[in-house]
């Protein structure tokens, strides 16, 4: 597949770089907040669900172009009974979502800034890649948790992995020769629906598992509607997603790089 080349691609453009540029290596940390946009959240791109931070490694190239490698981690969740709209409150479905997130991404300094060099003492940035996300939605059902992707609650099995696609923006600031200060926010779009457990329909009987106990907590998981008013509406093969085909995730922080500046930078 084409991703697969370019992930390639990257990979070998990174391990290049670290081998003739590691006189300009940087590393950071940053930490924030994380959303997401799906299922249970259709409509707000900006509204924070939980705590992120994160780490990379990164070399440049110049003062414009720098490549790295980072790990983010975020915490996401959604719950129906808190929304604004009717409907999402009567479907009553809620998860948790722990984001593990491992990416390559390339850096674009619109002015000439580097905290070893350049000119400019602060710069706006662009930011893309590519990277893999693991994740596990979960559910609390009287007092006690449930990982959701065991249950099958569409009679759809899935993995907890998928491909992501980052983008964002941020500035950059000079503090000192080797030490910046940066804030960013950035989008990812996830190759799965499933962050939030929900893609489409909700299951018919013949979808569900053959066992006893896990066929009860499949239908208990897959419709909360009628918890609280005993009116359940999650008849089989209606809707119970929105129907698009990727949910996406967010995380917006600020943080601090150090620079290893030798005789031979730029």
């Amino acid at each position: 597949m084409s991703y697969k080349k370019t992930l390639l691609a990257i990979v070998l453009t990174t391990l290049f770089a670290f081998n003739t540029m590691a006189q300009v290596w940087e590393i950071g940390a940053q930490a924030g907040g994380a959303g997401y946009m799906g299922d249970l959240n259709p409509t707000k791109p900006l509204k924070i669900s939980g705590l992120s931070f994160g780490g990379f490694a990164k070399v440049n190239f110049d003062p414009n172009w720098a490549l790295s490698l980072n790990y983010n981690f975020g915490k996401i969740k959604a719950d129906d009974a808190k929304s604004s709209n009717e409907g999402f409150r009567a479907r009553n479905l809620s998860f948790s979502n722990n984001l593990h997130e491992i990416s390559f991404m390339v850096d674009f300094n619109f002015f000439d800034y580097f905290a070893g060099g350049g000119f400019s003492k602060f710069s706006p940035y662009l930011f893309t890649g590519i990277g893999g996300v693991i994740f596990n939605p979960k559910a609390v059902y009287q007092g006690k948790e449930y990982d959701l992707a065991s249950y099958q609650t569409e009679g759809e099995a899935y993995k907890t992995y998928a491909l992501s696609v980052p983008f964002g923006l941020g500035v950059k600031y000079r503090i000192g020769e080797r030490w910046s200060l940066m804030s960013n926010i950035g989008y990812r779009n996830a190759y799965t629906d499933f962050l939030d457990d929900v893609k489409g329909l909700y299951p018919d009987a013949s979808k569900l598992s053959s066992d006893p106990n896990t066929r009860q907590m499949q239908q208990i998981l897959s419709d909360r509607s009628g918890e609280n008013t005993g009116n359940y509406i999650g008849l089989p093969n209606t809707q119970r997603g929105d129907f698009r085909k990727r949910d996406t995730y967010m995380f917006v922080g600020i943080g601090i790089t150090y620079t290893f500046v030798s005789q031979k930078c730029f």
